[in-house]
C-alpha cells in the first residue's frame, strides 16, 4: 500500500513579473513527506482546475500553507482598505470550502500562517488587517532582511491552555515558536476553540470544536525545521497518523475530536 496523498495548497506567483505559476514551498513538501510521512501533491488553488468534491476524493488530508496574499475581507463581511495588503481570491474560493467540508466529513487538515486564518475566516470568524497597528501588540511580521534561518528563527512564546489539545500534544504549556504573519484573528468563527497566545495576546493556535476530524491550526510557520524542532515534529507526526486513519477508512465519530 502507498503512502497517504497529503494536498499541499498552492499558491499563485508571477515568475519575472510575467510567469504564472502555482508553487508551494519545498519546506512544506519535506515535513509532509520526513514527519508525516505522506506523499506531497502540490494543488493548485482555482476553481478553474479543481473542485473540492475532487480534492477530498484525491487526497487523505491537506496543509492549507502560509502565502503572502491574505484573505479577502469580504469573505468576513468586511470592506477592503490597503491595510489588508494584496490577494488571491481564486485560493478563497477553493479553500473556504474545501475547510467546511473537511470540518463536517472528518477529513484531515493542518492549517498553517494564511491556512490559520482561512480557518477562522471558513467558519464565520473575522480578522485584523494588520496586527502591528494595534495598541500593545509585538510586529509579527517576517524580518525584511537577513538569512531564511534568521527569518525563520524562534522569536517568542506561546502559552496553551492547560490540559488541552495542544498542551498535551506537545508536552507543556509554554513553546517557542517562529512569527511571519501581519494579520491575525478579531473574533473567533463558529466552534473556533482558541488555545495558545502570544505574548501580546494574539491568537497563535486552534481547533474545531466538535468537529470529528483533525483541525489543528497555528499562525507560525512548523514546516521550519519540522523534523528538529520539538514543537513541529509532534504537529506532523500527529497530522500524520490523522491521514493514515482516514486513508485506512477510519471515521471518528460525530463529536469526538481525533486529535485527542
Amino acid at each position: 500500500m502507498g503512502r497517504p496523498v497529503v494536498g499541499i495548497i498552492g499558491n499563485s506567483y508571477l515568475i519575472n513579473d510575467q510567469y504564472p505559476t502555482h508553487a508551494g514551498g519545498q519546506m512544506n513538501s519535506c515535513a509532509v513527506a520526513n514527519v508525516s510521512e505522506c506523499l506531497p501533491l502540490v494543488i493548485p488553488a482555482d476553481p478553474r482546475f479543481v473542485s473540492v468534491d475532487e480534492l477530498m476524493r484525491v487526497c487523505d488530508g491537506f496543509v492549507l500553507t502560509g502565502g503572502r496574499p491574505n484573505v479577502h475581507p469580504e469573505e468576513y463581511g468586511e470592506a477592503e482598505t490597503a491595510a489588508h495588503g494584496a490577494f488571491d481570491r481564486a485560493r478563497d474560493a477553493v479553500v473556504l470550502p474545501l475547510v467546511r467540508a473537511c470540518v463536517e466529513a472528518g477529513q484531515p487538515f493542518l492549517g498553517i500562517c494564511r491556512g490559520f486564518q482561512e480557518v477562522n475566516v471558513a467558519m464565520g470568524g473575522t480578522l485584523y488587517p494588520e496586527i502591528r497597528d494595534l495598541p500593545g501588540r509585538m510586529n509579527h511580521r517576517m524580518p525584511p532582511d537577513g538569512t531564511l534561518e534568521e527569518k525563520f528563527a524562534l522569536r517568542h512564546k506561546v502559552t496553551l491552555t492547560e490540559g488541552g489539545v495542544f498542551h498535551r500534544l506537545f508536552g507543556a504549556t509554554e513553546v517557542m515558536t517562529n512569527t511571519l504573519h501581519g494579520q491575525g484573528i478579531k473574533t473567533p468563527g463558529r466552534g473556533i476553540v482558541i488555545e495558545g497566545h502570544a505574548p501580546d495576546g494574539t491568537p497563535e493556535a486552534i481547533r474545531v470544536e466538535g468537529a470529528p476530524g483533525f483541525t489543528l491550526s497555528v499562525q507560525w510557520h512548523p514546516e521550519w525545521n519540522a523534523a528538529n524542532d520539538p514543537v513541529s515534529r509532534p504537529l506532523f507526526q500527529a497530522f500524520g497518523d490523522a491521514v493514515r486513519a482516514w486513508a485506512a477508512g477510519e471515521r471518528p465519530a460525530r463529536g469526538i475530536r481525533a486529535a485527542e
